[in-house]
């Protein structure tokens, strides 16, 4: 693997400046991390950080992308469908999402999707409305300038089996999605899916250039019905270091925190090693979703712990 840790200065220090453009990984961004005047990775925002003040309406998904720039100063973000469900194809609504985005500076890079159906679904029938519902998600992420949008790929049946039929269904709705100027990445996210082998072997099979991975810290759990027993984990690093061949984004899923800041689950400064190690100077998003602290200051303390790690990793 190409190293993009090593070769580096002391001089790795976060750099703010507007974003160029959401797809642009080469522009400065807010949240930067750099080394040896080099991006060594860009700190973004995931709107599912937020989603218990979404719910409850306590925030509007259309503020978004100003929260986090001025509370957050990040300049890019990641949107998830559940909070503007029923808005998909209309225009009015994407248009000034977009606007509000352009206003502050703040780059929306991908939209997550659930709730749509599984991409590896055994019903050929309901595999098809799987990838037919997504189609109004590629407009949707067209029109807000996303470079992906995040899908599930999740099945049933044998370890073989589930990877053909999800690799079906992603070849197809990954065929549909180059005529938007879109990828269509996978987040380790239950079930084999959070087996990074699998996943892997998934987008391997595919093997179109737009179709890639999300590598997620924390969701390499097998049986969440079973979360309490380790042997229904996968190793966490193992995974990332596997998905890390196709990743297009990466999340940095925390929880909880310890005295001196760092998460508990995840050593940040062993994974963020592995995450440079594939040579990825891409988006790297805090996607906060502990119950010990706010919401706010999980967001502060996830994004402290990644600038921290940058400049340790610098040395």
């Amino acid at each position: 693997m190409q190293s993009g840790a090593g070769n580096v200065g002391p001089t790795r220090r976060e750099f703010m400046v507007c974003a160029a453009g959401a797809a642009a990984l080469g522009a400065l961004a807010p949240g930067a991390v750099f080394a040896g005047g080099e991006p060594a990775f860009r700190i973004s925002l995931a709107q599912w950080s937020l989603h218990r003040a979404l719910f409850s309406k306590e925030i509007d998904a259309l503020d978004f992308p100003r929260i986090a720039r001025e509370r957050y100063g990040i300049g890019a973000v990641e949107l998830v469908n559940q909070f503007f469900m029923d808005r998909a194809r209309d225009g009015a609504y994407l248009k000034e999402m977009k606007q509000r985005a352009d206003d502050a500076g703040v780059s929306i890079l991908l939209v997550m999707c659930d709730g749509i159906g599984e991409m590896g679904d055994p019903d050929p029938a309901a595999r098809g409305r799987a990838v037919d519902g997504h189609v109004r998600w590629l407009e949707a992420a067209a029109a807000l300038g996303c470079h992906s949008i995040r899908v599930n790929a999740g099945s049933k049946g044998g370890y073989e089996e589930q990877q053909r039929l999800a690799a079906d269904g992603l070849h197809r709705l990954s065929t549909l999605a180059v005529g938007y100027g879109l990828g269509v990445i996978v987040e380790n996210h239950g079930g084999l899916s959070s087996n990074g082998a699998w996943l892997a072997g998934v987008i391997e099979r595919v093997g179109l250039a737009n179709c890639g991975t999300l590598p997620d810290f924390g969701n390499f759990c097998l049986d969440w019905s079973r979360e309490k027993e380790a042997d229904a984990w996968y190793d966490r690093y193992l995974g990332v270091e596997q998905l890390m061949a196709f990743a297009k984004a990466v999340s940095a899923k925390s929880h909880e925190f310890d005295e001196k800041g760092n998460e508990v689950r995840t050593d940040y400064l062993r994974m963020m090693r592995i995450v440079l190690d594939a040579g990825y100077t891409g988006y790297v998003g805090i996607e906060y979703e502990g119950e010990t602290m706010s919401e706010h200051e999980g967001i502060l303390s996830t994004k402290k712990l990644l600038e921290r790690v940058g400049r340790q990793l610098a040395d």
